[in-house]
């Protein structure tokens, strides 16, 4: 369930996204924490993430993983 301070965030697409969309952030007001969603799907979930998961995560995306077990 989302939590009210996802309600009127305002979310930015991703650079690398195409014309089709990717990802979108939003970050969360009061906090270092950052909110991810589909941009597709706007409606489910977002991740959240601390600034130091935030950091770990891009480093992941740059570097090719996936998140996805072999």
């Amino acid at each position: 369930m989302y939590e009210p301070e996802t309600g009127t965030l305002h979310w930015f697409t991703s650079s690398a996204s195409g014309a089709n969309g990717c990802v979108e952030i939003a970050h969360l007001p009061g906090s270092a924490r950052v909110a991810l969603r589909d941009s597709k799907d706007p409606a489910r979930e977002p991740f959240r993430f601390n600034r130091q998961e935030w950091a770990a995560f891009l480093i992941g995306a740059r570097a090719g993983e996936s998140g996805i077990p072999a």
